[in-house]
């Protein structure tokens, strides 16, 4: 959950820097619809997970534990960074990537 919310924002603020508009690729509401849907991916998995007895018998973690380790920073930002650099890749060059030709009418007509 936490990946894709990093590499949403980070497309957002590019895309919103590098457009004339000013204008993010992805609207509030298309932002709301991914942190939903993530929410609710991520309850489904925690909510199927059978009980186990190896859970109870673990020790707690101390107070002064990071909640986010070390390995869970690397997992998080290494993910977000694939994630921004091909939807970054795909906003530049689209015509180069999946051969299309996009006219100005076109893009007129979607914004």
């Amino acid at each position: 959950q936490l990946t894709v919310n990093v590499g949403a924002v980070i497309v957002a603020f590019v895309t919103s820097i590098a457009s004339d508009e000013q204008a993010s690729i992805l609207t509030t509401v298309q932002l709301l619809w991914i942190n939903l849907i993530m929410d609710s991916l991520g309850a489904l998995a925690l909510a199927t997970e059978p009980p186990s007895e190896e859970i109870l018998k673990r020790l707690p973690e101390t107070r002064k534990s990071p909640l986010i380790t070390f390995n869970m920073w690397k997992m998080i930002l290494g993910q977000s960074l694939f994630q921004v650099i091909i939807n970054l890749v795909l906003f530049f060059l689209p015509g180069q990537i999946l051969g299309m030709t996009v006219t100005d009418e076109q893009v007129e007509d979607i914004g």
